[in-house]
């Protein structure tokens, strides 16, 4: 599958407690990704996506718009690579999960 592309997405600030992964799983439902997020015990919500590139940028980017109010950083990485989130335990419309 040519143009997969994978990404990593970490949030930090107030994200734990607040519905940021049932937002981001509202906002993903919004765009052609398969993935999941998850709170990490750190403090930080972590979103692990693969679709094609620029569905990535704007899903991430739409998770921050939508959460802004608790998010002081974000950290993401965009790479290709061949697809391997297929299957995920709960899948949705987006094939997005929550962990």
């Amino acid at each position: 599958m040519a143009d997969v592309y994978h990404a990593h997405a970490y949030f930090e600030g107030r994200v734990q407690g607040v519905g940021f992964r049932y937002a981001a799983l509202e906002v993903a439902r919004e765009f052609e990704v398969s993935g999941y997020v998850e709170n990490l015990a750190d403090g930080r919500v972590h979103i692990e996506a693969e679709g094609k590139h620029a569905e990535l940028e704007s899903f991430i980017s739409a998770v921050e718009e939508r959460m802004a109010h608790f998010i002081k950083k974000t950290n993401r990485d965009i790479v290709e690579r061949l697809p391997q989130l297929s299957g995920l335990e709960v899948p949705l419309f987006t094939g997005f999960a929550i962990r």
